[in-house]
């Protein structure tokens, strides 16, 4: 199960789950690894004067480091209060801007950007219009730079195998056994395909970064609040589960645990249009 491929059928709902609590979301989650940005200002180019879209901004935790490297950011983000907390994150940047509105109907300025970045994001943009709009949205040769993160096993690997017992208990919707995978059986090739079958683009550069995080009880809880599976639980399943896990971590791993993240930075650069 990859973590940046909804079910289509509750995507729509589950992209709009995360304005719920929008500072709670800014607070807990983990952002980027630097050398991320380090690698993408190499390969699209995202330096000192870049005219960046960046699509699906959240709390600005990719815009503000784009920003801090003097890129000149629109960010356009679905939910009011993500994109209020993005504003307050931002605010020291001029050349930033913070636009609150959907991806796809949002109209696109007439000035082309250099690269569109999408971080952690781009799954929840619908299918049939997310390649030809960042393709419409750039400059020639501009560059379209996904970020997806994936949970992969590795840090304090025996709690998550015996997490997932309350998993099993509380959500009916977790497949029996459920393991994560290592770091390397990841397959993201399908976003390859997805950008050839565009035909708007080129090769598709990968980058890759595994990096651990540990989390106390309260830390840990916190992050998995603001994951869409769990918020949208019924809230009496939802608080068991939450329940469970902090008694997990309590009892048997002393308060703390260690989280492996997989990200992965996928950059494509434009190509011009067959006629």
């Amino acid at each position: 199960m990859r973590d940046d491929t909804p079910d289509e059928t509750r995507r729509v709902h589950l992209s709009r789950i995360f304005d719920e609590d929008a500072e709670l979301y800014d607070r807990a989650r983990p952002g980027y690894p630097p050398e991320l940005f380090d690698d993408l200002a190499e390969v699209a180019g995202t330096g000192p004067g870049c005219r960046v879209l960046d699509v699906g901004a959240g709390t600005g935790q990719a815009t503000l480091p784009l920003a801090e490297r003097g890129c000149r950011i629109m960010a356009v983000e679905l939910g009011a209060d993500m994109a209020a907390v993005a504003r307050r994150n931002l605010a020291g940047f001029e050349a930033v801007e913070i636009v609150t509105a959907d991806f796809e109907t949002w109209p696109l300025p007439e000035e082309p950007f250099d690269a569109v970045v999408s971080a952690t994001a781009f799954h929840w943009i619908d299918p049939a219009v997310r390649m030809a709009k960042a393709a419409d949205a750039l400059r020639p040769g501009g560059a379209l730079a996904v970020v997806a993160t994936q949970h992969v096993a590795g840090g304090s690997e025996e709690f998550f195998v015996e997490a997932q017992d309350c998993y099993e208990r509380f959500d009916p919707a977790t497949p029996p056994g459920l393991r994560l995978p290592a770091a390397a059986d990841v397959d993201t090739s399908d976003h390859a395909d997805e950008v050839a079958r565009s035909g708007r683009f080129g090769p598709v550069d990968f980058r890759r970064y595994e990096w651990d995080l540990t989390y106390t009880t309260a830390e840990y809880l916190a992050v998995l609040r603001t994951y869409s599976g769990h918020r949208a639980l019924p809230p009496q399943a939802r608080e068991g589960l939450l329940e469970c896990i902090a008694g997990l971590i309590d009892r048997r791993y002393g308060g703390r645990v260690t989280k492996r993240y997989l990200t992965e930075l996928r950059v494509s650069r434009t190509v011009p249009a067959l006629r």
